[in-house]
């Protein structure tokens, strides 16, 4: 998260990039993904296993809009999944991420 500074500013965010601050936006965690055709996605019950394309070991994208913003590791935070934060997009690429959506 970004640290807010006095007078409603974020650091690290262009002037006036404050007043967006409160705009709440989907993120999704991204685990890795894999090409299926419509009958093997019709064919899937409950049990089956879809294996992606990356490995257990590799971080987890943190996706905003089309972007992605962070990477990390997950974690069981209170018995729920969380992400530990590893790596930060920069925060050009950030913003860039939240422009796509308007």
């Amino acid at each position: 998260m970004e640290k807010v500074m006095g007078s409603g500013e974020v650091a690290g965010v262009e002037p006036g990039m404050g007043l967006l601050s409160d705009i709440e936006l989907d993120a999704t965690l991204q685990f890795g993904s894999r090409d299926m055709s419509l009958r093997e996605v019709l064919e899937l019950g409950p049990g089956d296993v879809v294996e992606l394309d990356r490995h257990v070991s590799e971080p987890v994208d943190l996706v905003v809009g089309d972007r992605i913003v962070a990477r990390g590791e997950v974690v069981v935070v209170s018995g729920n999944f969380a992400l530990r934060i590893t790596e930060v997009a920069t925060p050009q690429l950030r913003l860039e991420s939240i422009r796509c959506l308007f």
